[in-house]
């Protein structure tokens, strides 16, 4: 099972890029696959640059490498990352208008992104080209649900490998704990939040109000393939060897790191977990 960049639910007029069709015309919320095509689509159009330009034929390997493309860290499905010094990563190539070979992105080499980002295609359902103890920090947003939890113990084993001492992951994703509270309140404050966010966003017609539907709706929507709370984060670090890293919750854009924190996205705020694990053997 491999996994793409989940874009920002906004109309792509929003976001300066691609066509002004609303690309969520006739969203159904309670047909998940027909859902599913269509982010698929939106995906498509996200993946749209106007200048993809060689940096290097082949991907860095050792840190020494890492530190001649002037990268630190890699942000995993990110298209277009904003971390000056930062490596973006996602399943899904990039591509001009003009398309073709010469237009597009292939896995192994690195690119720019229009003039800014650093780019590769990458899966993370295989083992990581890097070396080992070759990157100061990986970030993933809303990457590791999209992911089967074997994948995800998988994934999470390699960024353990490549992450130096005193390397940081940081994590974000879904909170599970925060949707089981909003079914339980009687007065649904979470999930009216929730719905007035996805409205405000422009992404499709409003959520209906019943709670099953909005509990239903984080499993089975957007290629979700697993939901976690803090405990389940906790849980699949331990099993992907993190037994020595100092692990910590955290708020948003808040961390060890504020290179890295600043990278959490406003629009995910209010559903999300944030967690970071922190290498031994750093500097005191």
């Amino acid at each position: 099972m491999a996994t793409t960049a989940q874009p920002e639910p906004a109309g792509p007029e929003a976001r300066g890029a691609g066509p002004v069709d609303d690309p969520f015309a006739d969203w159904d919320w309670e047909d998940p696959e027909g859902l599913e095509a269509r982010t698929d689509a939106f995906t498509e159009n996200l993946a749209r640059c106007t200048s993809i330009d060689l940096v290097r034929p082949e991907l860095p390997h050792t840190h020494q490498d890492f530190q001649e493309l002037g990268a630190t860290g890699i942000e995993f499905a990110a298209f277009r990352t904003r971390h000056p010094h930062g490596l973006g990563t996602d399943l899904v190539g990039l591509h001009t208008e003009a398309g073709g070979a010469a237009g597009g992105t292939r896995p192994g080499p690195v690119y720019r992104i229009d003039g800014t980002h650093l780019f590769t295609q990458l899966d993370i359902t295989r083992p990581l080209p890097f070396a080992d103890h070759s990157v100061d920090w990986v970030y993933a947003e809303h990457l590791i649900e999209h992911v089967p939890l074997g994948t995800a113990v998988h994934w999470l084993g390699e960024v353990r490998r490549i992450l130096r001492p005193g390397g940081l992951l940081r994590l974000t994703t879904p909170d599970l704990a925060r949707y089981i509270d909003g079914y339980l309140d009687g007065d649904q404050r979470f999930f009216r939040r929730h719905r007035r966010r996805l409205r405000t966003m422009r992404v499709g017609p409003p959520m209906p109000e019943r709670r099953a539907f909005m509990l239903n709706q984080i499993f089975y929507h957007f290629g979700h393939r697993w939901i976690y709370d803090e405990a389940e984060l906790r849980h699949v670090l331990d099993r992907a060897g993190y037994h020595e890293f100092a692990i910590e919750r955290r708020e948003f854009q808040i961390g060890a790191r504020p290179d890295v924190a600043e990278l959490d996205t406003a629009f995910r705020k209010d559903e999300s977990i944030y967690l970071e694990a922190v290498a031994p053997g750093g500097p005191r």
